[in-house]
């Protein structure tokens, strides 16, 4: 039976979504009614819902079908909640050969996600997203910003970006957030994005400067200018490859708070301040309700949970886990695990 349990623990799982189609990738938003998740399967991309905080969700509905969907290594959908809709980004394509097409499509609902709009492209060249690696931030209203791996001009990853202030309905035209004057920026790990409640647009993403894969952030007040870029902590890791790997970002009480792998290391850091190793791992994953934060990551077959100094692990058999902070405090985790989505409130 493919659908959603509910356990005694108050931890939910959903799919797989069918024999072939396990449910991959998981992506958290809340607000004050609605705690909002999208994922993958196959080849579609999938939304369920809940009005309880998390403690049950609303059978998954089908958004699209696309002829290709990538969903490894952190690719996948994302979710937003911007007013009354709820809004959906992904990169999807036709051609599975590497190297092929990908343009990321905006899907948005006005009816809390039983019905979709079609699909609307947000990047203003053709395929130039087809890396399939992005992200998206709502301010809870109707502006929204999207950002992505870009393949446009030539050789070399460029992170780009778009905003709709109309709540996902239109999107403007795209701006260049940072090249790379070593010619491309890390060009498999996923960037971030987080609109703070004064509308300040902060971008987070793994660099190849120099020789090293080392994170940096860039701001905007009006999603068209960035400031320069900001390296983030005091070392550096020299790497002549790709980890595949993006970071978390989250901005609260007037804080940006980041965490991101370095080696074998899962650290956390405020811009201008040195990094704090918390653990071992990678796919991290970051949220905070302003009180507390909360960082979780892999750590080989098992996600690992670090809340203001305390570490537990969520869970011996799973991957990608994904938070989203509940605006009366907690959090929300989602993880895969044995082809489904496990998802758990946190205190």
């Amino acid at each position: 039976m493919w659908g959603i349990l509910l356990s005694a623990a108050l931890a939910v799982r959903l799919g797989p979504m069918g024999p072939d189609a396990p449910a991959r990738q998981p992506q958290l938003a809340a607000n004050s009614s609605v705690v909002a998740l999208a994922f993958g399967a196959g080849n579609a991309i999938w939304y369920t819902s809940s009005r309880d905080g998390g403690k049950t969700f609303a059978p998954a509905v089908k958004v699209a079908t696309a002829g290709m969907l990538p969903l490894g290594r952190h690719r996948g959908p994302r979710v937003a909640l911007a007013g009354n809709a709820v809004v959906i980004t992904a990169v999807v394509g036709n051609d599975p050969k590497p190297g092929g097409d990908g343009d990321l499509v905006a899907w948005r609902s006005e009816d809390g996600g039983r019905t979709w709009s079609a699909g609307k492209i947000v990047n203003d060249m053709p395929a130039s997203a087809r890396e399939g690696l992005h992200a998206l931030a709502s301010d809870g209203k109707n502006t929204l910003f999207a950002v992505w791996l870009d393949d446009r001009g030539g050789a070399g990853k460029k992170l780009y970006g778009a905003r709709s202030t109309d709540g996902g309905r239109t999107w403007s035209a795209n701006v260049a957030i940072y090249r790379s004057p070593d010619g491309s920026i890390c060009q498999c790990c996923h960037p971030s994005v987080a609109i703070g409640p004064t509308g300040e647009i902060v971008a987070m993403w793994r660099n190849w400067l120099g020789g090293s894969r080392d994170f940096y952030l860039a701001t905007s007040r009006d999603g068209v200018t960035f400031s320069p870029a900001q390296k983030l902590g005091t070392g550096t890791w020299k790497l002549d490859a790709c980890p595949m790997d993006g970071g978390g970002l989250a901005m609260t009480s007037g804080k940006i708070l980041t965490a991101w792998r370095r080696e074998t290391g899962v650290f956390v850091a405020e811009p201008g301040q040195a990094e704090r190793r918390i653990g071992d791992g990678k796919d991290v994953a970051l949220a905070s309700d302003g009180a507390h934060v909360y960082v979780a990551w892999t750590d080989g077959s098992k996600v690992e949970l670090w809340t203001d100094g305390k570490l537990e692990t969520l869970s011996n058999s799973a991957g990608f886990p994904s938070l989203a902070a509940l605006p009366g405090g907690g959090a929300i985790a989602g993880w895969e695990e044995n082809g489904a989505i496990q998802i758990r409130r946190l205190p």
